[in-house]
């Protein structure tokens, strides 16, 4: 875990910026949860801590982790890596491992690029 605590992802700065990046303000959020912004507000600059339930709601509206929200995981994954990830845990290990050293050689090669 890194430096930020229990829900101190919520204030402004980063829960505005995931807004930001969905294309979302405020109200159209508040709205997508089922609250008023100015309720939203309150969370961002934590008055008001959420409800399990509620930020379940802003982090599937923002497509982010709770985990990332609640700052237990400073790398934010999307829902979709999310799932490759449990789809690639459920194939034979045969094919986990195949994957798994296509993805380290294409990083790998990524890598190269970067720095030629």
């Amino acid at each position: 875990m890194g430096s930020r605590s229990f829900w101190n992802a919520l204030p402004k700065l980063e829960l505005g910026n995931e807004a930001k990046q969905k294309n979302l303000s405020q109200t159209e959020l508040g709205k997508q949860i089922g609250i008023k912004g100015d309720a939203l507000g309150r969370y961002e600059r934590g008055e008001v801590t959420p409800s399990i339930e509620m930020a379940v709601r802003i982090a599937q509206a923002l497509e982010i982790s709770l985990d990332w929200l609640a700052g237990l995981n400073d790398e934010l994954l999307k829902p979709a890596t999310t799932k490759r990830i449990l789809d690639l845990q459920n194939l034979p290990p045969a094919d986990q491992q195949a994957l798994i050293l296509t993805i380290d050689n294409f990083i790998k090669a990524t890598k190269l690029k970067a720095i030629q």
